[in-house]
This record gives structure tokens, sequence and C-alpha cells, in this order.
């Protein structure tokens, strides 16, 4: 299939989404250029970031040590424009320790802007919108 088709840069970019979830589940920022451009812009319900370093470096602070998390992405639509898209996504997260059954679990809206780059679609700007929390 070529690589140029919108059927293909749809696939792209949901395994985009992918692996942003498991960048963000498995804390392993050091993936992190296989998911955000240089020039990233993040905002959300703990604050706005922009830049790679600064993203990154915000990431690998916020973890809870012997927390974990579960991304479960679905939902997701695009809507292609040559080199560039947007894409909004629902994001279901559970909060666990070692053993034990979640302890908090929220729900998400994403929206993001996404663009194409010489090594792949990456995250340009996301947006996500805490839609409710659950304490256990």
């Amino acid at each position: 299939m070529p690589t140029d088709t919108p059927m293909a840069d749809r696939l792209a970019i949901a395994d985009l989404f992918t692996r942003f979830a498991l960048m963000l589940d498995t804390r392993r920022y050091d993936d992190a250029d296989a998911v955000f451009t240089d020039d990233v812009e993040i905002h959300g319900p703990r604050g706005d970031l922009g830049g790679f370093d600064t993203v990154v470096e915000f990431l690998r602070r916020a973890q809870v040590e012997g927390e974990h998390t579960q991304h479960l992405t679905t939902d997701l639509m695009v809507d292609l424009d040559g080199d560039r898209a947007t894409a909004s996504a629902n994001s279901l997260v559970y909060f666990y320790r070692d053993g034990s059954p979640p302890h908090r679990i929220s729900g998400l809206r994403l929206t993001c802007t996404v663009v194409r780059t010489p090594v792949g679609w990456r995250l340009r700007e996301s947006r996500t919108a805490l839609l409710w929390m659950r304490e256990h």
C-alpha cells in the first residue's frame, strides 16, 4: 500500500495515538521522539507546556512512585489536510498499583494536531479535557 494514500495516513495516525499511550504507560520517555515534534504544545488539566524537552521533563517529574497507568484510546476521528491533520479520540485511563485493581479511573477527550515529518506522523499539539474522574 503506498504511504501517501489517505487510508495509510489514517492508519499511521492511529498508530501514533497507540505509541503515545504506550509511551505513557511504559514510561519510555526516551521514545518520545516517535510521538512528538520538537515544537510540541500540550494543553491539559495540569496546565500548558511547550517544546519537546519541557514536555518530556514534565512527564518524567509527573510520575508517582508505585503507580501505573493503562490508557485505552477509542473513537479516533481523523480529518486529513495534506501534511497536517486534526484528530480526536476518547481515552479511559486506569491508575493502579502492582497486583491491585484500579484506584482511580478518568475519562478524557483528546483533540490533536498532527503533522507529517520526514520520519512519519507526529503530535504537534494536544489538548486534553478531563471529562470525569472516579476515585475508589
